[in-house]
């Protein structure tokens, strides 16, 4: 057998930067980066190595001999255990200058194509409660700090209602307050535990697949309106309907009371029927004198106020004149589409999920908008010279797919139509720099505009305009 390596430890290390995933960068002694998942740039450290790559270590500090001047006191009590807002310890002004500079990066390194000068990020307004959807897991058997498990007294309650611990499938992190979805949340949120624990109603075993309540979604809107949703694993119509008219009674401000029966062995919800307890099953939103119904499975962006800032540095980039048609991939629920609509001749959207689309249809008619046509499939086998043949050629195609960026067939269909223009919307500068290479040899990128949706955390919107060459 060979010897076990021992991780190292490294002794006075500045951090320098901040990566990818939120992750911090250090170097160490034999020139090797260092990423570190708990400091700021400007702290100088201690570190003890998690992992040894090749090229890199992974560790995490211990010891904390300076820091950074870049540091702020975070909010949140579950700072550190919870996952959900990586950044929080420091200064937002600062986060923002590291998240333009991981998307500048990303493009330079990835990309490597000519790039004009990244225009600056653009801020949220509001820096805490700023999201309008929130899911939060119930469980049995919820994660238990080092000093619980290092006690000799007997953990009595083990039930919670909170978030994935990062990591472990099976651990829920209890949380007693939440800093990123505005009232009511956090008492809608503390005070169902609280009647579900008062009248035994059993909370989830993720692992033996029993109990009775397994997730809750708490939807909110610029209108006021709130949704609430409960997940049910087990169906006792008693203690089920015992919760949900306690959340009625006790939260009159809920406009819309859901809940769902699911027995499969994941919780999402998109292949379930879902049930309305009480009043309306959507709420409404607005964006300038647009209005959106959201349904439960109803894809919107988590930060309403910044949403419509995305969705305006969109339409600018589009600079549409009212004779161009417009294709808009991964259209969603349609919101961008009906968003430059009026200054467009006709928009296409195209969007895999089915119930999007008819939640397009649904918001394109409340809106009285007729300039826009709604198809559902697969993006790689519906956006096809047959389609574009019954749908006319695009002035401009705009397009915002998830994560993992745009399938290189699709990529293949837009260097064959050749429209003047595209604006890529993305969330993931790292795919959208891959893409924007490929796009390349037709397109040249002549503005890049960061746009942050989700203060506390590394994660960043990014809005390019790619222009046909003249020289293509």
């Amino acid at each position: 057998m060979g010897r076990k390596r021992r991780n190292q430890v490294f002794s006075e290390i500045l951090i320098i930067d901040a990566g990818a995933k939120g992750k911090s960068i250090g170097k160490a002694p034999d020139g090797k980066i260092i990423l570190v998942n708990n400091a700021v740039p400007g702290d100088i450290v201690t570190i003890q190595t998690t992992r040894k790559r090749k090229a890199y270590y992974e560790g995490t500090a211990t010891d904390f001999h300076k820091l950074s001047d870049k540091r702020t006191t975070p909010k949140c009590p579950h700072f550190g255990t919870c996952g959900g807002c990586k950044w929080q310890h420091m200064e937002y002004r600062n986060q923002l200058f590291y998240k333009q500079n991981e998307i500048q990066n990303n493009l330079l390194r990835i990309a490597q194509i000519d790039l004009p000068e990244l225009m600056p990020i653009l801020p949220s307004d509001q820096i805490y409660f700023y999201r309008n959807k929130m899911e939060f897991s119930f469980s049995d058997n919820r994660w238990l700090s080092l000093e619980e498990i290092n006690s000799e007294k007997r953990i009595q309650d083990k039930n919670a209602l909170g978030f994935h611990m990062p990591g472990m499938w099976d651990k829920i992190l209890d949380i007693d307050v939440c800093y990123l979805q505005r009232d009511p949340s956090n008492q809608i949120r503390n005070k169902v535990k609280e009647f579900a624990l008062a009248n035994n109603i059993s909370f989830f075993d993720i692992k033996n697949q029993q109990g009775a309540l397994r997730t809750l979604m708490i939807r909110t809107s610029s209108t006021g309106q709130i949704m609430v949703l409960i997940q049910f694993y087990e169906d006792d119509i008693t203690k089920r309907n015992l919760l949900l008219d306690y959340i009625k009674q006790s939260f009159p401000e809920i406009t819309s009371l859901l809940y769902v029966i699911n027995k499969k062995g994941n919780d999402t919800i998109y292949d379930q029927d879902v049930i309305c307890y009480h009043g309306e099953d959507h709420i409404i939103e607005k964006m300038e004198d647009l209005q959106f119904k959201i349904g439960p499975k109803s894809f919107y962006q988590t930060n309403s106020e910044q949403a419509q800032v995305l969705y305006e540095v969109t339409r600018n980039f589009a600079d549409l004149t009212g004779n161009e048609i417009v294709y808009d991939l991964y259209t969603g629920t349609g919101t961008i589409a009906q968003f430059v609509a009026k200054k467009a001749k006709q928009v296409v959207g195209i969007e895999s999920v089915p119930e999007a689309i008819e939640d397009a249809y649904a918001n394109a008619k409340i809106n009285n908008i007729e300039n826009v046509k709604f198809f559902a499939g697969d993006m790689k086998k519906i956006f096809t010279d047959a389609f574009i043949e019954e749908n006319g050629t695009p002035d401009v195609i705009i397009t915002d797919p998830p994560r993992d960026g745009m399938h290189k067939d699709v990529i293949a269909q837009l260097l064959k139509i050749k429209a003047p223009k595209i604006v890529y919307v993305s969330c993931n500068s790292a795919t959208q720099a891959r893409d924007l290479a490929l796009l390349d040899s037709i397109y040249m990128v002549t503005n890049v505009q960061p746009v942050d949706m989700f203060p506390q955390t590394f994660h960043c919107e990014n809005v390019v305009l790619l222009k046909l060459r003249t020289d293509g």
